[in-house]
């Protein structure tokens, strides 16, 4: 059996295979009173079913009165006991029906970086220190008596995991920069107290938690640490770049490594190992922008160092990779987090030799990370059913229609793929050679490989499921008269936003499509005009390949107009965008392109740019003209994707899946 199904041991549990599920949040699975709702139940349930070892519960506050944030939004353990208990239990014997063991995780609290939204009271940190998202609010220095009371309330809430059935807890957190980590970093902590000075004491608190567990829940119960081996500060609000050098400001390897062992010592029974900070939160939360593993040079150097069990995550749910880090000993057990929202499936595809149909992780954070920052319940761009699984599961249709879907990009594939399992007669039409639509350009650059995997998914998926396609066929009124379907789902896409300024007919502007597909040469100076999302995408795409661009925005910051970006991807574009040297021209437009000048307007001033190429990336328009055809004609007639709204590629699937799962119910 290869050792990503071989059994380890967490203190004296026994975990019966290398994977687990590292801990995500629980944004829409809470009640007010801080417990776990049924669909939380069915979330953990769904990867235990699918083959996941250990599964790590989101974090669980210890307490809700010393720092005290609104509710619902993390569950709280103390709040009612009783009532956490009985839905802790419920979820405990689900997950354990399936083999798995479930570890809860227990959280401190934010500190310096809880948002002001979530907050019920004034912010809290180790030291009076500006809070993270509002660096003019100042954060109460906790006193120590406070901090003696959060380490009982932790050991309260091992009493009671142990009497729901947890098989461990894993702290949250000497990582990312949460409350837990401010005290163990130099540049959050100046107390003279017991938990503050020098390394040592700066560990305090969490030495004080893990005896304080072990004094409650007994010295078997296990107790897992989330721990960034590196913190990647390069500043205040500020994160560093791999491929930057700079002086860390934060957590350095040889402290992060000297720290494990004071904690191994102290009784710690393993390491759910990472990196970053919320001043670097595109390594905490890594991005489409970060390379898949990218933890893995950090953990094998604290592999050489601890004795206890090393979970590692980070891009991780590429399979060949995950079995290739076990091999070399850089980690004990593969951490999938996101990768498991995607798919639940994933241990059992791996063992089962079926890697291609596992719906990869794009890395673009809007259905999880993104969701919680508009506070609303956390999903997954790729997997709709993500946080409702029962209500959101595919059920054979009870009248099987016959469906014609017109248009075969993402939209399109995605209601050709629910109509088929649902057991409808379907058929997707494609006016073009080749399915995809925009993500066939959008996936060019090396950073969008897992675009490029989500579009092969789909692909093999509509073939497994022999779901018939007819390419290069354009649909009109006399095919569909001819068809006589009971459904039309109009999926036919978006159109590039074709913006009238002096020279716009010029034969060196081009579209951010035609550049990403190679149709159109760049020259050595190009000029992007357009700083949404796509716009950056192709300035970096540019840069990377050594041309010299400038980025042109009409708006005052990057990536702010459109579908809200999340904040990790949005932080680490615009950090490469700088150490790439794109030249970002704000509050600025396109006034004229003449002899490869770009004339850009800002300030009531006019600035010439050398552009031997412009390239436009402006957004685009819904095509919806044969659904207004179409409209009026036909009784089941659906708009779905960017011919509805151009937006993203969440908006695009969740369309289909939402149209596609209720034909018929």
């Amino acid at each position: 059996m290869e050792k990503l199904f071989q059994p380890i041991n967490i203190g004296k549990v026994e975990i019966k295979n290398r994977i687990a599920m590292v801990p995500m949040a629980n944004l829409g699975l809470v009640t007010p009173e801080g417990s776990w709702t049924k669909r939380a139940i069915d979330y953990y349930q769904e990867r235990a079913k699918g083959g996941t070892g250990l599964i790590i519960t989101g974090a669980v506050k210890a307490e809700n009165e010393i720092e005290r944030l609104k509710m619902p939004s993390f569950p709280c353990i103390t709040t009612n006991p009783a009532q956490f208990l009985q839905t802790a239990s419920e979820l405990v014997e689900h997950v354990h029906a399936y083999g798995a063991k479930i570890f809860i995780q227990i959280t401190l609290g934010l500190g310096r970086v809880a948002a002001p939204g979530f907050l019920a009271d004034e912010p809290v940190a180790p030291s009076a220190i500006p809070n993270y998202w509002d660096p003019t609010l100042t954060c109460r220095e906790l006193t120590t008596k406070e901090v003696e009371k959060m380490v009982k309330k932790v050991g309260e809430a091992a009493h009671i995991s142990v009497g729901a059935g947890f098989d461990g807890m894993e702290i949250h957190a000497v990582h990312e920069g949460y409350l837990l980590d401010q005290f163990t970093l130099a540049l959050f902590n100046r107390r003279t107290d017991k938990y503050g000075g020098d390394l040592r004491g700066r560990l305090t608190f969490p030495i004080e938690i893990v005896r304080e567990i072990k004094r409650e829940a007994g010295k078997n119960f296990p107790v897992s640490l989330r721990f960034s081996i590196k913190s990647y500060i390069k500043d205040w609000r500020q994160g560093g770049l791999a491929e930057e050098n700079f002086p860390e400001k934060g957590r350095d390897l040889p402290e992060g490594l000297e720290a494990a062992n004071i904690l191994e010592a102290a009784g710690y029974d393993a390491f759910n190992a990472d990196a970053g900070s919320y001043d670097a939160w595109y390594w905490a939360h890594p991005p489409l922008y970060q390379k898949h593993g990218c933890y893995l040079p950090l953990a094998a150097k604290l592999k050489q160092v601890v004795s206890v069990p090393v979970i590692v995550a980070g891009r991780l749910d590429d399979p060949e990779l995950a079995r290739q880090a076990l091999a070399e000993g850089k980690l004990d057990i593969v951490g999938i987090g996101r990768g498991l929202l995607t798919d639940p499936d994933w241990p059992k595809k791996v063992r089962d030799g079926q890697v291609a149909r596992i719906r990869p992780c794009i890395g673009c954070h809007n259905g999880c990370m993104g969701r919680m920052f508009e506070v609303k319940p956390e999903c997954c761009t790729v997997n709709p059913a993500v946080g409702r699984e029962k209500e959101y599961a595919l059920l054979p249709a009870r009248q099987k229609k016959k469906i014609m879907i017109i248009g075969g990009g993402i939209a399109g594939m995605e209601a050709a793929r629910v109509c088929t399992i649902r057991e409808h007669r379907v058929t997707l039409y494609e006016k073009s050679g080749r399915l995809g639509g925009h993500v066939n350009e959008a996936s060019t650059p090396d950073f969008k490989e897992d675009d490029r995997k989500l579009l092969a998914w789909y692909k093999n998926e509509l073939k497994v499921l022999k779901t018939p396609v007819k390419m290069e066929t354009e649909v009109d009124l006399k095919l569909i008269e001819e068809e006589k379907p009971d459904v039309i789902i109009v999926a036919t896409g978006s159109q590039p936003g074709k913006p009238d300024f002096p020279g716009a007919d010029s034969p060196n502007v081009a579209y951010a499509a035609e550049v990403l597909e190679g149709i159109k040469k760049v020259g050595e100076h190009a000029v992007v005009v357009g700083g949404g999302l796509a716009g950056c995408e192709t300035a970096l795409f540019l840069a990377q390949k050594g041309n010299k661009v400038t980025l042109v925005e009409t708006l005052p910051e990057l990536m702010a107009g459109g579908r809200t970006v999340p904040h990790m991807n949005k932080t680490m574009l615009i950090d490469l965008l700088a150490y790439y040297r794109v030249e970002v021209i704000l509050n600025a437009y396109l006034a004229e392109y003449r002899n490869k000048i770009a004339v850009v307007a800002q300030d009531m001033q006019k600035t010439r740019v050398q552009a031997d190429t412009l390239v436009l990336a402006v957004g685009y328009k819904p095509d919806d003209l044969l659904y207004k055809k179409l409209n009026g004609k036909f009784a089941e007639l659906y708009l779905i994707g960017d011919a509805r709204e151009a937006a993203n590629m969440m908006n695009a699937i969740w369309d289909a899946y939402d149209v596609a799962k209720e034909i018929e119910v």
